[in-house]
């Protein structure tokens, strides 16, 4: 299990930008004020779980309907693009179930955390870097997100409204970058 540094943290950062979980503070403040208690190591463990999984078995189900990583890496650099623009315009795209009433495993871990953005970017790496780097990237974002949520209510005074909308809209042109990068390299070997 050899892993380059450099792979690592673009792997890992790439992760970072599409779970946006700086930018979810808002949201899962307000989840939380909700359904009263958060277990974070829940959600953690849940969204970790469907991120190995998808890393592991996502091959498989793409193979089973047809369609390969090269095609699968171009439909979700498109999905990661519109992403970033979700995150620097400020529209919202992709609708999430945000019920209050439902357990923590159904608005938090998916969709939110590991929704169909981070599993399209999950497969879409896969085109580009070995799955070690990835599963590790996966782990340092799995640390992070306990982390944020087990302190999301020093994270709202630290960060203040600004400072939560300046984060997303940086990690956003991120984001447009990347899907541009996952693109071209893999739109060439679809076109024949």
């Amino acid at each position: 299990m050899q892993i380059n540094l450099n792979a690592l943290i673009t792997v890992s950062f790439t992760l970072f930008a599409v779970i946006d979980i700086l930018g979810s503070i808002p949201l899962l403040i307000s989840l939380k004020e909700k359904l009263g208690e958060l277990s974070e190591i829940k959600a953690t463990l849940i969204s970790g779980g469907l991120m190995v999984l998808f890393l592991f078995l996502g091959e498989k189900l793409l193979n089973i309907l047809g369609v390969d990583i090269q095609s699968f890496a171009v439909g979700g650099s498109i999905v990661i693009f519109i992403l970033g623009l979700e995150m620097v315009l400020g529209i919202e795209f992709f609708k999430s179930d945000k019920d209050a009433q439902a357990s923590v495993v159904v608005p938090i871990a998916f969709p939110l955390i590991a929704g169909s953005g981070t599993l399209t970017t999950i497969m879409s790496l896969k085109a580009n870097y070995n799955s070690s780097t990835i599963l590790v990237a996966i782990l340092i974002n799995l640390i992070i997100i306990y982390a944020v949520l087990r302190s999301l209510n020093s994270l709202k005074r630290l960060l203040g409204a600004a400072g939560m909308v300046a984060v997303r809209k940086f990690f956003g042109v991120i984001l447009l970058a990347i899907a541009v990068k996952v693109f071209t390299s893999n739109v060439q070997g679809l076109i024949k």
